[in-house]
């Protein structure tokens, strides 16, 4: 299992958040190959897959490592946030108009 607290990267991450996130950035497909436990395999669905990893302590532990490892690329993939005007744009708008 992972320590608790904030500074750790799956604090407040169910497993089934990891498994959920995992399966939409690979496909079923390339997690059975990236990990090789038959729930990703054979008839692969969240509910079976979460059904074994909470008994399975190896493959969770296999699963959590593969979500670490894959949060620069999830981070990378979300739109950056939209940035707040600042104060001075929108002085600068508000007097351009007539």
């Amino acid at each position: 299992m992972h320590a608790a607290g904030p500074k750790n990267p799956l604090h407040g991450i169910t497993l089934e958040m990891m498994v959920t996130r995992l399966q939409a950035h690979y496909g079923w497909e390339m997690l059975g190959r990236m990990i090789k436990i038959n729930c990703f395999n054979w008839q692969p669905s969240i509910q079976s897959s979460l059904k074994f990893l909470r008994k399975t302590p190896w493959a969770r532990a296999k699963v959590e490592e593969l979500y670490i490892s894959t949060i620069p690329d999830f981070e990378a993939a979300e739109p950056p946030a939209a940035e707040p005007a600042s104060p001075d744009q929108s002085d600068r708008e508000e007097r351009s108009e007539p």
